[in-house]
C-alpha cells in the first residue's frame, strides 16, 4: 500500500496524533479558543448597564485575569500574551472613538487584512499555510515544484482567507449598523468555531500534501535503486567467460617441446 492510500504504520498514526496535538497548542488549546471570548461577554453587558468606560476597564480585566491563570496553571501564555495586546488596543480605540462599537473596529480591519494577505499568497504561488508547514518542518522550498502539493496548500490558505472574508463582510455590516450587541455574537459565533472548521480542513489538507511527497519521494528512491546496477552495466562472472579449448592452442614449437 502506498503512501497515497494511507498507511496503517503505527509511527504514522503517532505523527498525525502529534500534529493535531501541535496545531491545537499554537491556538492556546480548547481552553485558549474558549478564553478569547471573554473579554467580549464582558464588555458588552458592562457597557449596557455600567457605560463605556467600566466595559473598557471590564474588559482589560478580563483578559489580564486569564492571562495569570495560564501563568498558574503554567499553560502556553503566547495566546494569552496576544489575547491581552488585542483586547488592551481594542479598548483603546473604543475609548478614543467614544462608542462600544468602537472595541470591535481594530478586529474588523485585521480580518481584512488577513484576508487579502491569503488571497495575495495564493495568486503571487506561496500560498502561506505552505510556507508556513513547510518552514516549520525545516523542507525548505522544493514542495512548490509538486503541482498537487501546491494545490493542496492553495485549498487550505483560501478557506482560511474565506473565514476571514466573512467575519469582515458580516461584521462590518453591523457595524455600520451601530448594533453593538449583535456585534459581540457575530465575533463569538464566527471566532473559534470557525476557525475550528478553518484548523480542520488545514490538517486534512496538510496530511494529503504529506503522503503525496512521501509518496513521490518513495518513487525517487525506487527509480535510483533501481538505475544503480544498470548505469555500472553487468559484471562478468568467471563461469561466464568463454573456456579455450585445446584446438584454439597455438602449436607448440620445437623449443617448447
Amino acid at each position: 500500500m502506498t503512501a497515497e492510500h494511507g498507511s496503517t504504520n503505527p509511527q504514522h498514526d503517532e505523527s498525525e496524533h502529534n500534529e493535531n496535538e501541535t496545531l491545537l497548542a499554537q491556538m492556546g488549546g480548547v481552553s485558549g479558543l474558549i478564553y478569547s471570548t471573554v473579554p467580549i461577554v464582558v464588555f458588552v453587558p458592562v457597557n449596557s448597564f455600567w457605560g463605556l468606560t467600566a466595559a473598557i476597564w471590564a474588559a482589560i480585566g478580563a483578559a489580564a485575569a486569564i492571562l495569570v491563570l495560564r501563568l498558574v496553571r503554567r499553560d502556553n501564555i503566547q495566546p494569552a500574551i496576544s489575547g491581552f495586546i488585542g483586547v488592551a488596543i481594542c479598548a483603546f480605540i473604543a475609548h478614543r472613538t467614544g462608542s462600544a462599537k468602537g472595541y470591535f473596529l481594530f478586529g474588523i480591519w485585521t480580518t481584512l487584512l488577513y484576508a487579502g494577505l491569503f488571497v495575495l499568497s495564493i495568486i503571487v504561488r506561496w500560498p502561506l499555510v505552505g510556507v508556513a508547514w513547510e518552514a516549520l518542518n525545516g523542507k525548505g522550498t522544493a514542495w512548490r515544484k509538486n503541482r498537487r502539493v501546491l494545490y493542496a496548500y492553495d485549498i487550505a490558505t483560501a478557506g482560511w482567507a474565506v473565514v476571514f472574508a466573512a467575519r469582515y463582510v458580516v461584521q462590518h455590516w453591523l457595524y455600520n449598523h451601530n448594533d453593538t450587541g449583535a456585534l459581540a455574537v457575530a465575533r463569538i459565533g464566527m471566532g473559534w468555531p470557525l476557525t475550528a472548521v478553518a484548523a480542520l480542513l488545514t490538517i486534512v489538507l496538510v496530511r494529503r500534501a504529506e503522503r503525496i511527497e512521501s509518496a513521490e519521494e518513495a518513487d525517487v528512491d525506487a527509480d535510483s535503486a533501481d538505475a544503480g546496477p544498470a548505469e555500472n552495466g553487468p559484471a562478468a562472472s568467471v563461469d561466464d567467460r568463454p573456456a579455450s579449448s585445446a584446438d584454439d592452442r597455438p602449436p607448440a614449437s620445437a623449443d617448447d617441446r
